[in-house]
């Protein structure tokens, strides 16, 4: 299989599409909408991996055959040893995206890295969100201010309906010729809980284009 190819987010898409296609195995009567079901759920999860070729597009080649909720569980175990890890931090490097916090606090890293497409943590005390993620191969940290919203929403990031904060970080882009008092807010409606986000998100461009706004 040449290593490891599948990152967090792609491992949640392909388990939200063979969780549609185990669904549909239990409530549809109609062979052919099931097998139309079968054959969508395998490009599906082919698109995510373009340039896949010989093992590891054999891997995906099995799709078409699971039919019980057994099937499913195994094909996703099965895919769990060709999971990339989000790339390993130490505290040290964390303060290093964060120099000018000098109370930062420092999140759980005892985790498991697979399962993860960002890192973020909350400060209650300083009402403080923090996101770190590798932007074009770079480990990039954004700070930012949180306020709870206390009420459930739709995640910017995963799209699911939960528990949301307003996250708000200042760009470090200033125009020509601006004020000194000039700034430029970015924010956005996320997850409070960064654990269940990770388990749901299923693409990185929302988030990868929240991070370039802030840090271009």
């Amino acid at each position: 299989m040449n290593g490891p190819f599948i990152r967090n987010h792609q491992y949640n898409f392909i388990k939200k599409q063979i969780g549609h296609l185990q669904r549909t195995n239990q409530t549809v009567s109609d062979r052919k909408v099931v097998e139309s079901v079968r054959t969508d759920t395998e490009m599906k999860i082919m698109e995510l991996f373009p340039d896949a070729e010989g093992s590891r597009r054999e891997l995906f080649g099995s799709i078409p055959a699971l039919q019980t909720a057994e099937d499913c569980e195994q094909y996703l175990r099965s895919l769990e040893p060709f999971m990339t890890n989000f790339p390993e931090v130490t505290e040290n490097q964390i303060r290093k995206l964060f120099p000018k916090n000098k109370k930062l606090p420092i999140p759980d890293l005892t985790i498991d890295y697979r399962y993860l497409t960002y890192l973020g943590w909350i400060s209650i005390s300083t009402g403080k969100m923090f996101l770190v993620y590798p932007l074009n191969g770079q480990i990039v940290g954004v700070e930012g201010k949180f306020t709870p919203t206390n009420k459930k929403g739709v995640c910017f990031l995963c799209n699911k309906h939960d528990e949301l904060a307003l996250f708000t970080a200042v760009s470090k882009a200033r125009p020509a010729h601006s004020s000194p008092d000039y700034y430029k807010a970015v924010g956005n409606y996320l997850c409070l809980n960064s654990q269940e986000c990770n388990k749901n998100i299923t693409d990185v461009a929302a988030l990868e284009r929240f991070l370039q706004d802030v840090l271009k």
